[in-house]
């Protein structure tokens, strides 16, 4: 990746199995990192995606050959991750003026509203990387008959919060902007936020779930945020499910 980055693929497909090769890598380079040894010490970056791995570095900093070099051997011998990251249970409301999209794409699948927002409780999500903007997780295991295509013509302002379904993968807007996924929800708990270390709620490797709240927990919640006093760790996070 030009002159300050190397690149690790592990294969060409959206796969938990491949996915867990990539954590694992991800993990034995931030750990190499950590000892603050060449050529680890040079590194800037470390960024999962589906199926690879980027890793950052300052090129002046370090043998960039021998970061690559150390990096291939690490990524021949590093095992896959079997456990996921963090588990969140996140609130979500589906009522009519937060997610626009719903009843257009219950219609299109066939089934009621209500039956589809049950899908989407039931399913256990991966986030499988961060990208688009700060904070926007990309995250696998939406229900195949939720799977709809993109929409044809994006809208040019996404509220933020909004949980959002395109093809087999949800996500979540950080931020208003523009986007072209179906609308389904929103979730009051912010995905970016600098007060938070690291700014990010989720990482690769989380798992996420639903909870469905009304409108005035939605609302409740949002105060919180606004004011400061949503603590998200304690609220959201699952106790068995942080390493």
């Amino acid at each position: 990746m030009g002159d300050a980055a190397w690149t690790v693929e592990f294969g060409s497909a959206i796969d938990p199995a491949l996915h867990a090769r990539v954590i694992g890598l991800e993990r034995a380079v931030r750990a190499a990192c950590a000892t603050g040894e060449a050529p680890w010490s040079g590194v800037v970056d470390v960024v999962p995606t589906f199926r690879s791995l980027t890793v950052h570095y300052e090129p002046l900093a370090c043998d960039g050959e021998a970061l690559g070099a150390a990096l291939r051997g690490l990524a021949t011998g590093v095992a896959a991750v079997s456990t996921a990251g963090r588990r969140w249970t996140l609130p979500a409301c589906f009522a009519p003026g937060l997610a626009p999209d719903l009843p257009a794409l219950a219609e299109r699948v066939g089934l009621a509203v209500d039956a589809v927002v049950r899908c989407l409780l039931d399913a256990e999500l991966r986030v499988y990387q961060i990208g688009f903007m700060p904070g926007f997780p990309y995250m696998g295991g939406v229900p195949a008959a939720l799977q709809v295509p993109r929409l044809a013509t994006p809208r040019k302002a996404v509220p933020a919060g909004s949980i959002a379904l395109a093809g087999a993968m949800c996500a979540v807007y950080p931020w208003q902007s523009p986007g072209g996924w179906h609308l389904v929800g929103r979730t009051p708990v912010p995905l970016f936020d600098l007060r938070r270390d690291p700014p990010a709620l989720l990482a690769s490797g989380d798992v996420v779930r639903w909870r469905a709240v009304e409108e005035a927990e939605f609302a409740a919640l949002l105060d919180q945020v606004h004011t400061g006093a949503l603590d998200v760790q304690a609220q959201f996070a699952v106790a068995e499910g942080i390493p």
